[in-house]
């Protein structure tokens, strides 16, 4: 990612991470830390933010800036946007949960919360990032998606509509940013071990051990990949498989399968 008017006039390159607490999007600023970027790390957890910040100074020797902020409010998020906007190499927008169980049942604020920070934040960010990227004629936006925005999720049906918005919204930059040198990228993951599964009570016992991958892999992954300027990104030879038979295989059916398997894990 870096260009030649950069290399003439070196600077340490500068990363906003959302959600960058712990999961994908601490070893995201991990391994940004480790090949030199500066950093803004994005999170509700000032205290575990405030740690980890102190670590990665202490072990690499960048510059990290903590900025404690729910994305889910208005003018909580609105610092973060001033943040993003004021000049970055990388936005990595991470942040997100999940609900699961049947839509109706479920408490309606906290699906809202969800649309909120999975999708609205994310495209308040990347907006505010953009301009001055553009106007740069350098940069990348990363948005963490996930294989559950390739088809229908029953039981999960924010989630996944949420991350289908996502990767359709990133795919749709792509081709706008075409020539500006901006690059954007939609990540999407299967079962990674992270806190997301606990936070949202899955039941994921009976997933098998060759399905999951670290958040490191992960990471190596979507980066690996930025630099060849792919768009989707989908870690893991299985996850790409099935991301695969999803682009072939009839909607009714897939919404079939999403159901049987949410009835198993989800259905409450």
């Amino acid at each position: 990612m870096e260009h030649t008017s950069e290399r003439k006039n070196p600077r340490r390159q500068k990363a906003l991470v959302t959600g960058a607490s712990a999961g994908i999007g601490a070893a995201f600023a991990s391994r940004l830390a480790r090949e030199g970027y500066d950093l803004v790390l994005v999170a509700r957890d000032e205290k575990r933010l405030q740690m980890r910040a102190k670590e990665l100074r202490g072990e690499y020797g960048v510059g990290v800036e903590v900025l404690p902020a729910d994305l889910t409010d208005t003018d909580q998020c609105a610092r973060v946007e001033r943040a993003a906007a004021a000049g970055l190499d990388l936005l990595v927008n991470n942040a997100g949960f999940g609900t699961f169980g049947s839509f109706w049942k479920l408490p309606l604020d906290r699906e809202e919360e969800e649309i909120r920070l999975n999708v609205l934040a994310l495209v308040r960010l990347t907006h505010a990032a953009l301009r001055k990227m553009v106007e740069r004629g350098h940069g990348a936006i990363i948005n963490v998606s996930s294989l559950a925005s390739f088809q229908p999720m029953p039981f999960n049906a924010t989630y996944g509509a949420t991350k289908a918005y996502v990767t359709s919204f990133t795919e749709a930059l792509a081709e706008e940013l075409r020539g500006t040198g901006v690059t954007v990228q939609a990540l999407c993951p299967g079962f990674t071990r992270t806190e997301f599964q606990q936070r949202a009570g899955l039941r994921v016992s009976g997933v098998p051990a060759f399905m999951w991958m670290t958040a490191e892999e992960v990471v190596d992954a979507s980066l690996a990949a930025l630099q060849k300027g792919q768009v989707v990104v989908v870690p893991g030879a299985p996850y790409k498989a099935l991301a695969l038979l999803s682009g072939i295989a009839p909607r009714q059916v897939l919404r079939r399968i999403g159901g049987m398997i949410g009835r198993s894990q989800f259905a409450r």
